[in-house]
């Protein structure tokens, strides 16, 4: 559910924490994290 607009995607809450688990596992690929770390650069920061 990504919004779209002038380069304003950003990643769902779901998608994100699915990121995260990605990233947390050492047997998931190089290309996988590095596609779970772009998800999650574009994610809005915590406030």
């Amino acid at each position: 559910m990504a919004k779209r607009g002038s380069n304003q995607e950003v990643t769902s809450k779901k998608a994100a924490s699915a990121a995260s688990r990605i990233l947390r596992n050492p047997r998931n690929s190089k290309t996988a994290k590095t596609a779970a770390g772009s998800a999650l650069t574009q994610r809005p920061n915590k406030k």
